[in-house]
């Protein structure tokens, strides 16, 4: 899918440049590693013949597409000969682009360390465990520095190849990608896509304890004191145990909750605003909207006009 949005965007741009007599700015050109699993399926698109990395030749740049992101670690490692070939290409002057998951596979590679980059939202958390040295700025849809570009999830991938196609044909042709693609351009973030969830996948009782007695009681207005109290166990090490196997405190979590349980009053029902914040455990209007806006990126307001379902 990754790959077939990819070709349609930018041989639609040539497209535009053949219906005006024009030379095409780009010479598509589709890779694969004839050594790794299932390499065959790289065979099923038509009108491309793909090319081996082993004798590919320079290039100016180079599309890494997403992938199912199921085993991370191993897809990283059945790409190893791609991931180094990409060093290799990036060292001789051609500008490297990830779209959602692929930046595991830039990021393997080293060259973002240091540097700014996003992925997926959902898959933030893991990207930070993997390449901690990255300046990940997960909130971004898209990230430019120096010739190594990334893109947000999904229909984030969108916006990348639109600033490519500015970059390399102008803001004449991206404006017109965009209408054709009925693309937004002016979306900048994409933390309003997130989806709170943590695993319960894990073994330590009180931990799991904690988690759901918060997500029962959390539109209650009460601290998180009074929702664990009756947990077998000192607060301090509730909440270092928490931290531990969850990655967040206690009162993030609950934060977390809170706000989700927001998002879907705003998205599933016209009550008033007022009984949004109460339902969703705040009594404090203005921390609220303060909350909302610094977790999703917009207010509440504008949550519920974008997102609002009936």
């Amino acid at each position: 899918m990754s790959v077939a949005a990819i070709l349609d965007v930018f041989e639609t741009v040539n497209g535009i440049y053949f219906d005006e007599g024009q030379d095409a700015p780009f010479q598509i050109t589709l890779f694969y590693d004839d050594t790794a699993k299932n390499a065959e399926y790289t065979l099923a698109f038509p009108g491309y013949q793909p090319v081996k990395i082993s004798i590919a030749e320079k290039q100016d740049l180079i599309l890494i597409p997403s992938f199912l992101n199921e085993d991370i670690s191993g897809a990283i490692h059945d790409n190893h000969a791609a991931i180094m070939w990409l060093r290799q290409q990036y060292q001789t002057g051609a500008g490297l682009a990830s779209f959602c998951t692929g930046a595991f596979l830039l990021g393997a590679t080293g060259l973002l360390n240091g540097k700014a980059a996003t992925t997926h939202v959902d898959a933030c958390k893991a990207f930070s465990s993997i390449f901690p040295a990255v300046k990940l700025e997960a909130e971004k849809t898209v990230t430019q520095d120096g010739r190594l570009y990334t893109s947000g999830g999904a229909t984030s991938s969108f916006h990348l190849m639109l600033f490519l196609i500015q970059l390399h044909c102008g803001k004449e042709v991206a404006v017109r990608i965009a209408k054709l693609f009925a693309i937004d351009m002016d979306r900048q973030r994409q933390s309003y896509f997130s989806t709170f969830h943590i695993s319960r996948n894990h073994s330590d009782d009180l931990v799991a304890m904690a988690q759901q007695k918060i997500e029962t009681a959390y539109h209650n207005t009460g601290t998180i004191e009074e929702m664990i109290k009756d947990i077998p166990a000192s607060r301090r090490n509730i909440v270092r145990r928490f931290k531990q196997v969850t990655g967040i405190t206690p009162i993030e979590y609950l934060q977390q909750t809170r706000i989700e349980a927001a998002k879907k009053l705003l998205e599933q029902t016209v009550e008033q605003m007022t009984e949004v914040i109460y339902k969703s455990g705040y009594n404090d209007p203005k921390a609220f909207r303060k909350v909302f806006r610094k977790t999703v990126g917009m207010t509440p307001s504008e949550y519920r006009e974008k997102f609002y379902v009936g």
